[in-house]
């Protein structure tokens, strides 16, 4: 266990997840997606009907301030998409 870091909560991602029933995750790299599946399912108690997953590369970055120039890099991770059955939702607030 312990794939899934943290759950997406943008903007682009709410939106999704009202039209389509989808929720989004930030998982480790090597997790595969039965894992993630299994993973969601214990946790949440929903039913997974699909995912997708993705992988982002980190990027340079460049700031220009007052004590000169800051170079940095954004860090890579995996995107996982997940795809409820229909009728089922994910409240990331509950908790709060």
């Amino acid at each position: 266990m312990g794939y899934i870091i943290k759950p997406l909560v943008t903007e682009k991602m709410t939106n999704i997840t009202e039209k389509q029933n989808k929720f989004g995750f930030i998982v480790r790299p090597e997790a595969n997606k039965v894992e993630i599946k299994n993973e969601v399912e214990a946790l949440y108690n929903v039913s997974v009907v699909g995912i997708s997953t993705s992988r982002y590369a980190g990027k340079n970055k460049t700031r220009y301030t007052k004590a000169g120039l800051i170079k940095g890099r954004t860090n890579a991770f995996k995107k996982a998409i997940v795809t409820l059955k229909e009728g089922e939702t994910i409240d990331f607030y509950s908790n709060i």
